[in-house]
């Protein structure tokens, strides 16, 4: 069971890092406890709509959570279990 586990957060790993918005969106995610789209397309220089397709992504693969799910725009969001085994398994593997 184990193994299993091991093998869908390596997959679930391969998935974010082969999209730039994701990998850019799990990069942001080691500075913020609680992130937003408008905040972080602005520390990345990248569109809201970039990023909250990123975050849509994410919380579709059950890697976030959205904290504010009833607002329509603002919502605010955090890493959840999985997604923090897959942020420490990135961080793990590609970076010092």
């Amino acid at each position: 069971m184990e193994n299993q586990k091991e093998n869908s957060i390596d997959e679930l790993l391969l998935w974010v890092v082969s999209v730039d918005r994701r990998l850019v969106l799990m990069e942001a995610m080691k500075d913020h406890t609680i992130i937003k789209a408008s905040d972080i397309a602005h520390e990345t220089h990248r569109s809201t709509q970039n990023i909250s397709r990123a975050l849509k992504e994410l919380e579709d693969k059950d890697l976030i959570k959205c904290l504010t799910p009833e607002k329509a725009t603002w919502k605010k969001y955090i890493l959840n279990a999985k997604g923090k085994e897959v942020l420490k398994k990135m961080e793990d593997q590609y970076y010092d």
